[in-house]
């Protein structure tokens, strides 16, 4: 788009091009990367879907599991799942037949939605991630499910303001003859240059920039919690003590176990945290240099970046729910339970015989155990 000359005569060359049936686009990357992208591609919107329509359908089915912490892994559930259905199979049939098939209007609509769900997606981890500080660093338990439904409402509401611009034209959104899909081209126009940096700070380096600071924190506070119920522990003569001291001794042994659990459970938001940054560190730093560097967005190997960055975004979808079933042990039961009978490799033990346990949440970490 702004690869010949200014932005008229790019404008005018766009349109004789188009006449002519002439693509104008960077060189394509190998047939076979192509194929491997578009197949993986495929793979990860049947594992996406499923492994988040489980987070949802648990939350659904059961009032139990309806805490405001779940209530938030069920809306980031839901964002991948419409990231996946919306965006990604438009992506893989670009990949395999390289040009865009699905008309102008409806390119700039996949961007926009494509902005839209990630948007939601990186402010749901953000606000798990505050909610964790406040809880450990600051010991204040605040978010309740009805406080949950409000902030999500509200964070699904400012996600469409910031992603929405992209659909009205205001910033530069260009048809794929570049990428397979539509990507954020170069412009020289400060209006379109603002705009994009307020999208990658909303998008990636705001929200990466408070969760690194969160977890840094928490991290802190645990260290210091387990350094102290250890030294505590190892400076008491047990058989010395009065009844009152050992009462007070389970006291601080619970408050060990508890801080154990819920460090287990830290642990699964920290990578949750992780594999969003290494899917769009990528992503965001690529969106950059195509719109400020000129060079770059008409370099003969854009369409390749862009090919395996745009795999790799869309990868966040598939990965937690991989996360889910390789930490949570609710989790990995609830699949098996949703699983058809035909399916089950193992026979089902009847609920009278399995062991009770009180109904928890998805989350690792229980609400009530949410405190240092």
């Amino acid at each position: 788009m702004a690869c010949n000359g200014t932005s008229l005569e790019t404008h005018r060359y766009a349109l004789l091009n188009a006449s002519l049936g002439v693509d104008p686009g960077a060189p394509t990357p190998p047939a076979p990367l192509r194929m491997s992208l578009a197949v993986i591609m495929a793979l990860m919107v049947v594992v996406g879907f499923l492994g988040n329509a489980v987070v949802c359908v648990i939350v659904y089915q059961r009032p139990a599991m309806r805490s405001a912490i779940n209530l938030l892994l069920a809306t980031l559930a839901f964002s991948d799942i419409m990231l996946s259905v919306c965006c990604m199979p438009f992506t893989a049939v670009t990949l395999i037949t390289v040009r865009w098939r699905f008309g102008d209007h409806f390119c700039r609509l996949s961007a926009a939605l494509y902005w839209f769900f990630v948007l939601e997606g990186v402010a749901v981890l953000l606000i798990i991630s505050v909610d964790r500080f406040l809880i450990i660093v600051q010991r204040q338990d605040r978010l309740n499910p009805r406080r949950a439904k409000v902030i999500i409402a509200a964070s699904w509401a400012l996600s469409f303001c910031v992603a929405a611009p992209s659909l009205a034209g205001r910033a530069l959104v260009e048809v794929p003859a570049r990428a397979p899909q539509c990507v954020l081209g170069y412009t020289e126009l400060p209006a379109g240059r603002a705009y994009v940096l307020t999208l990658l700070a909303a998008a990636f380096f705001a929200p990466f920039g408070v969760m690194l600071g969160s977890y840094l924190c928490i991290l802190h506070t645990v260290r210091k919690s387990a350094v102290r119920v250890h030294n505590q522990s190892d400076s008491l003569d047990l058989r010395r003590l009065p009844r009152a001291a050992l009462r007070r001794l389970q006291r601080q042994q619970q408050v060990s176990l508890d801080l154990s659990f819920k460090t287990k459970a830290f642990t699964t938001i920290l990578t949750l945290f992780v594999g969003f940054s290494l899917c769009w560190l990528p992503h965001s730093v690529y969106s950059l240099l195509s719109v400020f560097s000129r060079g770059f967005y008409c370099g003969p190997s854009f369409y390749a970046t862009s090919s395996c960055v745009l795999w790799l975004s869309y990868l966040k979808s598939v990965f937690n729910p991989i996360v889910y079933c390789w930490r949570i042990k609710k989790f990995r039961e609830a699949c098996l339970e949703l699983l058809p009978q035909t399916f089950q490799i193992l026979p089902k033990v009847p609920e009278r015989i399995r062991r009770k346990i009180q109904p928890s949440t998805v989350y690792v970490c229980a609400e009530n155990q949410s405190a240092v």
